[in-house]
């Protein structure tokens, strides 16, 4: 089973359809949930997609339109309810903290968690979280507004003990984390056993990244590159490109070019607008630049290490 997976809850743009509801992602790493964007109905797409509200500890927001943070509100409050324990730390820009603080804490006084606020500054990439095993990173896009992008990146794994070799030498417990990270191994004969006849290879580590609104950067193609997953925002398809210019986004092919140039392994494409009654054509567009493309959908769950298929 997975271990690094994404759970798309809205895929949709500005203004929720019938379709599709407003942004919202989760990535979910080893039963940790850290929620990208907070659209309207983000509290009632974790539910259906049977996401616990107890597993979920960040938030990270890309922008303050309101599509991306509307449902922070209420999801707040709902934890609340459901007397949530621990810590939910919120990474958003200054002004955001400020906004949604004042807001919390007139509408939700008394809470069951903690809630805390890490200030994100939207002009240069930084790390803006790091767990064991994985940190997330953010990086400037270009919209109408200060917007931030996001790359969850596994660490480096450990490599694999070698149990034949571990038994023969006699390696004791206490050294086996140092060897797993690389060290050589000194015996009791002060005979230095190589770590290469001690171990196998590491499993290869993971890279999400996440474009939200932004209009074409192929700029972007090196800070992704080589993910193994890519979310990019496709309001629009080519029909309307001078409209996507103007408004600050990208069309489903620009987003396909940023895949294509960045080599990414797979591509997926949301952030419809309403003005389309289906993503075909989105699909189709990117497709003839990038084949290994999807269309986000709410309830979807991608697979981030490709091992596992779809």
């Amino acid at each position: 089973m997975s271990e690094f997976k994404l759970h798309i809850l809205g895929c949709g743009s500005a203004t929720p359809s019938l379709r599709h509801l407003p942004s919202c992602q989760v990535v979910e790493y080893r039963g940790q949930l850290l929620m990208i964007d907070c659209g309207e109905g983000a509290q009632l797409s974790m539910r259906r997609m049977g996401l616990k509200f107890s597993r979920l500890t960040h938030i990270f927001i890309s922008h303050l339109h309101g599509d991306h943070c509307f449902g922070l509100p209420g999801l707040l409050s709902t934890l609340a309810l459901h007397q949530t324990g621990g810590t939910v730390t919120v990474h958003t820009f200054a002004e955001g903290a400020r906004l949604f603080k004042e807001m919390i804490d007139y509408f939700c006084r008394e809470r069951s968690y903690e809630l805390k606020f890490d200030i994100i500054d939207p002009a240069k990439a930084q790390t803006v979280l790091d767990l064991p095993g994985l940190t997330v990173e953010s990086f400037p896009l270009r919209h109408r507004v200060p917007a931030v992008g996001f790359i969850f990146r596994e660490k480096p794994k450990p490599l694999h003990l070698r149990g034949d070799m571990v038994k023969f030498h006699n390696v004791p417990v206490s050294q086996m984390k140092a060897i797993k990270e690389g060290a050589d191994f000194i015996n009791e004969d002060g005979k230095t056993i190589p770590n290469a006849m001690l171990t196998t290879p590491a499993d290869r580590s993971y890279t999400y990244a996440y474009c939200s609104d932004t209009v074409y950067t192929p700029a972007l193609a090196k800070i992704v590159e080589e993910a193994d997953l890519l979310y990019h925002e496709a309001t629009y398809a080519d029909d309307a490109a001078d409209k996507a210019r103007a408004r600050g986004h990208s069309t489903a092919s620009e987003a396909a070019r940023i895949a294509s140039l960045a080599h990414v392994r797979r591509l997926v494409i949301g952030h419809y607008s309403k003005a389309y009654n289906t993503e075909e054509r989105h699909l189709s567009e990117a497709r003839r630049i990038f084949p290994d493309t999807m269309a986000a959908n709410e309830g979807m769950t991608i697979p981030i290490d490709c091992r596992h298929q779809l």
